[in-house]
């Protein structure tokens, strides 16, 4: 019988390579986004009260939830999508306690809120497998202004040492789980197979442009400051602490990716490969 999964966050990075990794399997895709393109339909996880025709039917669910923006609504996202998906794969991060609490509230911090839909998943109905992801090689891309613009990136902590993952890996893991081929109901810390500080990732973004690039270090507080213009000054302040600490301990890294798909994870240089237009 063909499954038809669920995919969120369509037109995003990892739910993109979701929808592109699902095709030619044979299992029927219903892709939603929020500003839905081509084969895309319009889904706001935010009002899950208007998501009924997109969850009827589904076998399987890919959540992508936006953090923090959406915490208010996600009791009843997930009420709405667990009384009619049995299976749910959830795009968490690494860093969530493994037991949940079920009297914890989103508190405003990005792994706060990966808790509190974790926590809300695991009372609900159903099988929620979790995808605890370490930080998305995508989240460079944040360098790309600077890098158009010059040979020199204004940054912090350029000795944080990061594993960081190809949202092409994410997908693949995503996929297997979704359509069975990994026992659900697991929790997976999925990892890029380097540990790179941020001064390595940005000389492999060069060597991907063809030409070198300078990392010139700011001052914690200079970059909290910065920052701010962008994100609310405590999640400023956690951004620059959660890359402090990756100075004395590096993030962890695993061998999901390869145990699960069988195939090695990408490396942050193919990363860097793949986007270096973006960079451009």
């Amino acid at each position: 019988m063909t499954r038809t999964i669920l995919v969120t966050g369509a037109t995003g990075r990892v739910g993109g390579q979701v929808v592109a990794q699902l095709a030619g399997t044979g299992a029927g895709v219903r892709a939603v986004a929020r500003h839905p393109a081509a084969g895309v339909v319009a889904g706001d996880l935010t009002r899950p009260e208007a998501l009924g025709p997109v969850l009827s039917g589904v076998d399987a669910a890919f959540l992508v939830f936006p953090s923090v923006a959406g915490d208010a609504a996600a009791a009843a996202l997930v009420e709405a999508l667990t009384a009619t998906v049995p299976h749910v794969v959830y795009l968490s991060a690494y860093g969530v306690p493994d037991v949940p609490d079920p009297e914890a509230a989103a508190d405003g911090t990005i792994l706060g809120s990966h808790a509190y839909v974790e926590g809300l998943l695991a009372a609900a109905p159903g099988t929620a497998t979790l995808l605890r992801a370490s930080g998305f090689a995508a989240n460079t891309l944040g360098w790309a202004p600077q890098i158009r613009a010059g040979d020199v990136l204004r940054w912090f902590h350029p000795d944080a040492r990061r594993a960081l993952v190809h949202e092409a890996d994410l997908a693949a893991v995503a996929v297997r789980c979704l359509l069975g081929d990994v026992p659900a109901g697991g929790r997976h810390h999925v990892t890029g197979p380097q540990q790179l500080s941020q001064v390595e990732q940005l000389a492999a973004i060069g060597a991907a442009l063809g030409r070198p690039l300078r990392f010139e270090a700011l001052a914690p507080d200079d970059a909290v400051r910065e920052l701010s213009d962008e994100f609310p000054p405590g999640l400023a302040e956690a951004i620059v602490a959660g890359q402090g600490a990756f100075v004395e301990t590096p993030e962890a890294m695993t061998r999901e990716v390869e145990a699960l798909t069988g195939r090695p994870a990408r490396t942050f240089a193919e990363w860097a490969r793949d986007h270096a237009a973006d960079f451009r």
